[in-house]
Parts: structure tokens; sequence; C-alpha cells
């Protein structure tokens, strides 16, 4: 456990959750083009992820930005890592190196 209970609560979900995407809105409602874009990428993939809502909670969606140093969201986690945001997560996708990187840490996906 930190001392910051907002990371405690981030790290809970990343324990909790093989794939977490923070993001704007929920997976069947994502309320910007960017978190749009990375549920869109997948679910064409058949990824199961938990989507957590900035949007419904303002400690997280400042505290996400300072976990992963990175100051954009949707932000991208797989087995507790950092993978991306928007554009590294659409480049992986249309690569193939999405797929690969599911593969290597044992996540289901459609090819």
């Amino acid at each position: 456990m930190s001392d910051n209970p907002v990371f405690d609560r981030i790290q809970q979900e990343l324990d909790d959750n093989p794939v977490v995407l923070f993001m704007k809105g929920t997976p069947m409602f994502p309320q910007c083009g960017f978190s749009a874009a990375v549920v869109g990428a997948l679910t064409q993939m058949q990824v199961k992820f938990k989507g957590v809502n900035v949007l419904e909670d303002q400690e997280i969606r400042e505290g996400i930005k300072a976990f992963s140093n990175w100051p954009t969201i949707p932000q991208f986690y797989v087995k507790g890592e950092f993978v991306g945001g928007c554009d590294i997560i659409k480049e992986m996708y249309e690569s193939g190196e999405l797929q690969k990187l599911l593969d290597s840490k044992g996540i289901a996906h459609a090819a």
C-alpha cells in the first residue's frame, strides 16, 4: 500500500482485472472519440476488459495521470502494466503488435 489512497484504488483495479481501460465514459457508451477508438479496437478483437469511467471520479481522473506519468486519457493496462493511450493502442492494433502483446500475457482474444 502506498500513502496515496487514490493510487491504492487504481492498483486494486489493476490487481483485480487482467485488462483495464481508464476511459471517459463506459465501454457501452464512450464519451470521447479517443476512448471510443480504443474500445472499438478491443471490441473488434473480442478482448474482455474492465472500463473505469474517470468522468465519475475526479480523484481517479487526476490520479491515473500521476500514477502512470502519462498526461492523457484513455490509458490501457494489461496485467498491471501501462501499455499506452489512444494513438499507441491504435498503432499497435493496426500493426498486429497488440495481438502479440495480448498473446504474450495470456489474454484471450479473436485474431
